[in-house]
């Protein structure tokens, strides 16, 4: 059953796009589950991009989420998709409810935006298909604008290779007592870099590199298969943006990223990249205006969280030209410094310049996906730098941090993933001038599991500590960073698990690290010692893959 063109036709196009990408019902019309659906909410329940009188809510109905086809043992017909949200979790105080209509366009995935409830306050919700009812999830909206706010608190993650280890972070994660979450990228990888789960194989249809829409489907499957993921979702709103591996190794704008394959020529890769968007969309619980269309999908965007902070999430891919000499780590690359290189694209550079001089929030957060601290690996005098990060986009940097200098409040933090390594570090007006002030702070949080165990300071960072007075703390082991904030300081705690390779890792505090109202840079508050030894692993399983996986 199938929606008519005269129902559409009713609601007009933005009526139209709004059934077909699950956030409205189509009028009264009711389309009845399956008889014999099993257990559509497979992949769990979601909720995101809190505002002062709602959020957006998701599930994606998917009896059979892995099946080789990426439509998750869906039917051709739509289903309608009621939702409830509630005071309590019991639903015995319902707040609202609706129904949307899940279609197989976008994966019968639903995207139902609730308003009209009351600011700053913790709400509960519930999806329904047929007799078929959804695990509870949990969610927050934000306080009004303006409003006096004593204190936030969230954590940041990214880089969740599924196959380099297990998702025990995030078992820790619903447990802390958290307002949101904010997601910076690589939620997916396109394609497995190490297997690093002791005992797992990988299944056939995961070995191959995802290129197509039923690809990329079943690598957000096989994620979201997973309880502590599943749980982090269902404990608290999140706000998510993408970096590289929900596309492509190192892509950039319209270029494709590392390798040769018949997927760089130019026709074929914007296929596959628009294939990728709606895959993150029908898996992430974004609102209409993320809906991918041909000019891409929109996910900068902002967030007021009372008189306290705001949160721009940026997307330093989708508009960035390519990298500068090759991408890699080098060093006497002139062409880092042009002008015309950008990492945000002209528009969404002067969107951000334009929110940092006129919020009157106090803490001014940029959800960013690449470093953005200059990173030099070599000891010696020269500069060697990744060109995929902000050093290899020096103009947008400057002009960033050259307003945040202008704006003189002090208050700028950058919270950023993709290195798989935890830091903190001050953050230049401009790196090429050594007087240059210090007008922000940056901390890069380390992955969940990509690269693995990891370990507690490598080679690599006490090179980098070296070679960059402005870094103050390095760790290369696996977690999520814990954010709390008020009118006078931020502090930012490093949590780590020792190991992910196998399951039940414990959690800590590796450091903690503050910012200081009006006064921009980082300053260590605690640092504790090294970490337990990961146990051993039994002589019936292999070890891991030795190669490494790219950021």
């Amino acid at each position: 059953m199938a929606l008519s063109r005269r129902e559409l036709f009713r609601f007009g196009a933005a009526g139209s796009a709004a059934v077909l990408a699950g956030t409205a019902a189509a009028g009264s019309a009711r389309f009845p589950a399956p008889r014999r659906l099993g257990d559509p909410f497979s992949l769990g329940v979601a909720s995101g991009d809190p505002a002062p009188d709602g959020v957006v809510l998701w599930t994606r109905l998917a009896p059979d989420p892995l099946a080789p086809d990426g439509i998750g043992g869906m039917p051709l017909q739509p289903v309608t998709v009621d939702y409830e949200v509630a005071d309590d979790e019991y639903f015995r105080r319902v707040v609202a409810r609706g129904s949307a209509v899940a279609t197989r366009a976008l994966g019968h995935s639903v995207h139902p935006e609730v308003h009209g409830l009351t600011p700053d306050r913790w709400y509960f919700y519930r999806f329904r298909a047929g007799s078929a009812v959804s695990p509870v999830g949990r969610t927050r909206t934000a306080p009004a604008p303006g409003q006096a706010l004593a204190r936030l608190r969230f954590a940041f993650a990214s880089c969740q290779s599924w196959s380099s280890g297990y998702y025990t972070a995030y078992e820790h994660m619903s447990r802390e007592d958290l307002d949101l979450v904010v997601h910076l990228g690589d939620y997916i990888y396109e394609r497995a870099w190490l297997r690093g789960r002791a005992g797992v194989t990988m299944g056939p249809h995961f070995r191959d590199e995802a290129v197509d829409l039923p690809g990329y489907r079943l690598r957000y499957a096989l994620y979201k298969s997973e309880q502590p993921l599943r749980a982090a979702h269902a404990a608290f709103p999140w706000l998510v943006t993408m970096d590289d591996h929900e596309v492509d190794n190192n892509w950039a704008g319209d270029a494709p990223g590392i390798g040769l394959d018949i997927w760089r020529l130019p026709a074929l890769f914007r296929g596959r990249r628009a294939a990728a968007f709606q895959a993150m969309y029908e898996h992430q619980p974004l609102r209409l205006a993320q809906l991918p269309s041909a000019a891409g999908i929109r996910l900068h965007r902002r967030f007021r969280f009372g008189d306290l902070a705001e949160i721009t999430m940026l997307d330093t891919r989708q508009y960035r030209t390519p990298q500068a000499c090759g991408g890699a780590v080098v060093s006497g690359c002139a062409e880092r410094f042009s002008p015309d290189r950008t990492i945000l694209g002209a528009a969404q550079r002067d969107w951000l310049i334009d929110g940092l001089t006129h919020s009157p929030a106090r803490w001014q957060v940029l959800g960013n996906q690449v470093g953005m601290s200059q990173n030099d690996s070599d000891p010696g005098p020269r500069v060697a730098v990744s060109t995929d990060a902000w050093d290899g986009y020096v103009a947008d940097r400057n002009a960033v941090l050259g307003a945040a200098a202008a704006r003189g409040a002090g208050n700028l933090v950058v919270i950023t993933g993709d290195r798989h390594e935890n830091q903190a570090a001050d953050l230049r007006r401009d790196y090429s001038d050594p007087g240059s002030p210090v007008v922000a702070a940056e901390f890069t949080g380390t992955s969940i599991t990509s690269n693995g165990d990891g370990v507690d300071l490598s080679d690599k960072g006490r090179g980098l500590l070296a070679a960059n007075p402005d870094v103050k703390f390095f760790n290369a082991q696996r977690g999520y960073v814990r954010v709390e904030l008020d009118h006078r300081l931020w502090r930012n705690d490093f949590r780590v698990v020792p190991y992910v390779r196998y399951p039940g890792a414990p959690i800590r505090t590796r450091a903690s690290y503050i910012v200081q109202d009006g006064i921009p840079g980082v300053t260590e508050a605690w640092s504790s010692g090294d970490s337990p030894a990961p146990p051993s692993a039994p002589d019936a399983v292999s070890r891991a893959d030795a190669e490494p996986g790219p950021r």
